[in-house]
């Protein structure tokens, strides 16, 4: 791994779009609660834990905007659920929201956000392969959150907890369907990144 690598370049996605500043900054981060609300409406009906695309927007969001602004626009989105409005999985809301198995996952999605916003800050999401990784790892942290809060839940209800039984309720149903986002979020982002350079590239040859 070399120190280029590593090294912060705090340049996102969106700065390549939006100058930064204070109003740009709440403005995207409530487009990010917009974006992850419509992917909340990708639905499967499932028991204890919806299948939805909200992750695919989550990792997008983050890695557009960058850690810090990632992880409040998610936290964002996650209180104005829990204040009432129909954003998440389902249509749902509401501070009821908190005894639902699935609501460790939207815990988790925030923590997401920062994980892949920061790497993103590191040019993690340009590189191809770096990308794969990048939103593997992204992909896996909502579920460090979901299992056991699900697991919480399930036990006050008297159903099993054992290992077994949540990851047949909060990890096997989602393979699929999460290999499926992880594999489009890693592809946009190298793709999003080559059209800004195109697009820089051309203005530079048109000034010249």
């Amino acid at each position: 791994m070399t120190t280029a690598t590593l090294a912060p370049s705090r340049l996102t996605l969106a700065d390549r779009v939006v100058p930064r500043s204070v109003v740009n900054n709440i403005a995207l981060m409530l487009t990010g609660v917009a974006v992850v609300s419509a992917t909340a409406l990708i639905e499967i009906p499932m028991w204890p834990v919806p299948v939805s695309g909200q992750t695919l927007g989550v990792m997008l969001v983050g890695a557009s905007l960058g850690a810090w602004r990632g992880a409040v626009s998610l936290a964002t989105y996650m209180l104005l659920g829990l204040a009432g409005l129909p954003i998440f999985a389902g249509g749902t809301g509401g501070l009821l929201s908190v005894a639902k198995p699935s609501f460790g996952y939207i815990i988790g999605f925030i923590a997401a956000a920062a994980f892949i916003g920061w790497l993103a800050e590191r040019n993690w999401d340009k590189r191809p392969v770096l990308s794969l990784f990048a939103f593997l790892g992204a992909s896996i942290v909502p579920f460090l959150f979901g299992i056991p809060y699900m697991g919480m839940i399930l036990g006050s209800m008297g159903l099993p907890t054992d290992l077994g039984s949540l990851l047949g309720f909060g990890f096997y149903p989602f393979i699929v369907g999460g290999v499926v986002k992880w594999l489009l979020a890693a592809s946009i982002l190298p793709l999003a990144w080559r059209l800004v350079k195109n697009i820089d590239d051309k203005r530079d040859a048109s000034a010249t």
